[in-house]
Formats: C-alpha cells, structure tokens, sequence
C-alpha cells in the first residue's frame, strides 16, 4: 500500500512505498513542520520552526489506503488588521461611541492613533475611487450629533443607520441617516459638494437637507418594555389594541408615502466644515473634523460590518 502526504504549502513530497501494509499501524495525525522539506528515502534530523497537524481522509481512497491531506492552520492576522479588528471590537455596546465611558474612549483613541500611524493611503485625495461608495458610521466622538437620543427622550425612535456616500467624479457627499419607529421609518439627508485642499483634506459645502417622506410599515410591532427618564414602561397591555389600529395603519401607508419629501437649503453664510482623512484603505476609513472630532467608517459590504 502506498500513502501520500500532500502539503498545502511549498513542500516537495514523494511517495514513500512500504513493503507491506499488514505490519503497518496508520497513526491518525501526524505533525509536519511549515519549513520547506525534501522528503529523503534516509530518514535525516530535521529542525522545523512551526508545525501544524495532517489529518487522513479516510473517504477517499487511493489503491486501496486513505490520503493524508495537510491542512494548514489561519495564517496570523498582520499588525493592521490586528489593530483593526481590536478597533471594531471596543465599539461594542457603544452605540457609535454616544454611550461609550471614558476609559473605552480613551482606549479607543489609542487605537486610532495606532491605526493612523500605520496608514497604507498617505494622500487619500490623490486616491479618489478608493473612497468611493457608501461607508457606514460605526463610532464618532461628536456626542453632540444626536442630543435627543442621548437624553433619552424619544425611547421609541431608533437610528437605524448613519451613513455616508461619497462620488469622486461629481465630488458630492450624501449624509444620511435612517430612523425606525413602531409605525414608520423615516430619512434625513444632506447633500453636499466637496473640494481638495491637500493630500488629505477636503472643504465641504452644504448645499441641501432632505427630510424623507415616513413610510409605513405594513405591521406594528412594539417592544416588551422601553425605558424612558430612567423607568421602564411595561407596553404588553397595550399590545392588544394594535390589532383594530392595524388596518387603518396600512390604509393610510400609501397616501403618506405618496407625499414628496421636504427640502431646504442651508445658508450661504455659513461656515464650511474641513474633513481631514487621516487612515483609509478598502474597508476602514478615519477622518478627523473641526475641533478634532473622530469619525470611523466602514465600507458597505465589507466583512468587518459582520
């Protein structure tokens, strides 16, 4: 019977024919080392840095034996994609930074100032498409930008998502954010012209604001409990009279939704705000605005939003 190892990596293998299989004891794993290794018929020292395990396949046979396939373990993760991964995950239960204490800022910040130091686009606005897309806010250090919600006092409105688009051939920005309630959701977007300015930073100028048309959902569904002035509210008492309001609801649904969004402009004497982009490759992107406020963005599609 003849066994053959197969390496994933760089090895060169040959096949090493035993006399007879009868005599023979297939152990179930066997450890190679990761160094390149010619396979001799004289059995030699061998000094291997790392190793990692073979396991036999015993569903496919070959003249009668099974097949050890080598299967290499995760390459590590490089200092970037280390950082990054440690970045994302102290966002955790942040809340995009607006519910984050002061010593998971404070370690935030230091990854930040890591990852920016280790920035693989020096001139971001020399690398325009790179910066195309929809990029998705996943921390800010602009508390400031939803003050309502940090009081607490609109318990049932949620943001959904805050978003930004960038189109490096028209040099537009969108910004928009996505709001959920029981009965609706609802948008409010900026529209905005940028201009290059250096390597790295950009002027923005505000041109619009859009407030969405509400569009209905075609089924009410509310929470166990929200918490409101620090008090949690019980609502499963009222849960039952959803039932008769729910036809009315979707009655009403197209003709909302029929409306056209409202529009307004910003004024032409207002300042317009700098965006320093500080890191950006294809999934991560950091920028720095007036004052030195903090936004970390995720590109649409990438696995880091998983």
């Amino acid at each position: 019977m003849a066994t053959t190892v197969i390496q994933a990596n760089q090895f060169v293998c040959k096949t090493l024919a035993t006399a007879s299989s009868s005599n023979i004891t297939r152990p179930s794993s066997v450890l190679l080392p990761l160094n390149k290794i010619k396979f001799q018929s004289t059995v030699r020292p061998i000094r291997a840095r790392q190793v990692f395990p073979v396991r036999a396949v015993e569903d496919e046979e070959v003249s009668g034996g099974s097949v050890a396939v080598a299967v290499e373990e995760e390459k590590p993760l490089s200092g970037t994609e280390s950082l990054k991964k440690a970045l994302i995950a102290s966002f955790d239960g942040t809340t995009r930074g607006l519910t984050a204490s002061s010593e998971t800022r404070a370690e935030i910040v230091e990854l930040i100032t890591q990852l920016e130091a280790e920035n693989p686009t020096p001139a971001p606005t020399e690398a325009l498409p790179l910066l195309n897309g929809k990029w998705i806010l996943v921390y800010t250090s602009f508390v400031e930008l939803f003050p309502l919600f940090t009081r607490g006092t609109l318990p049932l409105v949620k943001v959904e998502e805050i978003s930004q688009t960038i189109n490096s051939e028209s040099f537009t920005v969108e910004n928009c954010i996505l709001f959920s309630g029981p009965l609706s959701t609802s948008t409010f977007t900026t529209n905005a012209k940028f201009e290059v300015r250096s390597p790295k930073r950009v002027q923005i100028k505000f041109e619009e604001g859009i407030i969405g048309t509400p569009q209905l959902t075609d089924s009410i569904v509310l929470p166990e409990n929200i918490e409101f002035l620090g008090q949690k509210i019980d609502l499963s008492p009222i849960k039952g009279l959803l039932t008769s309001f729910q036809d009315t609801a979707s009655s009403v649904a197209k003709t909302i939704s029929s409306q056209p969004p409202l529009k307004f402009n910003f004024p032409t004497k207002t300042a317009d705000p700098w965006l320093l982009t500080t890191y950006l490759d294809e999934d991560l992107r950091i920028s720095r605005a007036d004052a030195g406020t903090v936004f970390v963005l995720i590109k649409e599609g990438s696995p880091l939003l998983e």
